[in-house]
């Protein structure tokens, strides 16, 4: 199994990707599926007034690693909402040994990432989050758009305890949980401790009245029971936010698998 190592990162003298191919073997699929996924996060605040170029030199990366046979694939997210022209590069890993492989399918295409992504780079963010299968939706996500709530939280275990109770009753109700569920893995003082991706076909499902989460765990368990468990919910929390996302098909690199 080959592995990239070439994610964006806004260092003091150039900008290089690491990232992970996602060509898994079927045995690492299925350790992968049963465990979650590593999912790698990058996120890139462009400087005002830099975005076409930050983008055409994007562009200009991609094509010269397509050219090259390059095999990492990896999603550009643009963030419509908070501060700042923000980007998320996200790709996937199996686990923390395929850090340790070096190839560099993309060695003869790190001048254009010097000359033309570099200097259009504000700050970059590195995260990395391991997906929850327990109680999210089947992945992979094919939706353009997503809704990512983010959580600090006081009690790690009660949180995860009463998300895999009330997505259990959605599930039940609905075929299935409603969004893709992370857990970061370390991070800085201001990371988030879980998040979730709820994806949507376009911004116009957003306009879509759907039934509270809640509202749906107090028909299955009774007003009581809801009642106990969002105080509960609540008491967890430190603190929350969320940011709407829009895949950027230009930006990105998923073929589909032969």
């Amino acid at each position: 199994m080959r592995t990239i190592k070439l994610r964006f990162a806004n260092l003091a003298f150039a900008l290089v990707f690491i990232a992970v191919s996602t060509l898994f073997s079927n045995g690492v699929q299925a350790q992968a599926a049963e465990k979650g996924f590593i999912l790698s996060m990058t996120e890139l605040t462009i400087k005002p007034g830099h975005d076409n170029q930050f983008r055409e030199g994007v562009k200009a990366w991609k094509a010269c690693y397509i050219e090259n046979k390059g095999e990492w694939t990896w999603n550009m997210w643009h963030r419509k909402n908070g501060e700042g022209n923000v980007y998320i590069l996200t790709s996937r890993m199996a686990n923390w040994a395929e850090m340790d492989e070096t190839n560099d399918d993309g060695k003869n295409c790190r001048n254009l990432v010097r000359d033309l992504i570099n200097p259009h780079i504000e700050s970059s963010n590195d995260n990395f989050a391991r997906f929850q299968p327990e109680y999210s939706k089947a992945y992979p996500n094919p939706d353009p758009v997503l809704w990512v709530t983010s959580w600090q939280v006081k009690d790690g275990m009660r949180f995860r305890e009463i998300v895999k109770e009330v997505t259990a009753a959605t599930a039940k109700a609905e075929g299935s949980s409603r969004g893709y569920w992370y857990s970061y893995m370390g991070g800085s003082k201001d990371a988030a401790d879980f998040f979730v991706a709820t994806p949507f076909a376009n911004f116009a499902a957003l306009d879509v009245d759907r039934e509270n989460v809640w509202n749906i765990y107090e028909k299955a368990n009774g007003k009581e029971k809801r009642d106990q468990l969002q105080a509960d919910f609540r008491e967890t929390i430190k603190e929350s936010w969320s940011y709407l996302l829009k895949l950027d098909a230009d930006l990105s690199h998923n073929p589909p698998k032969k």
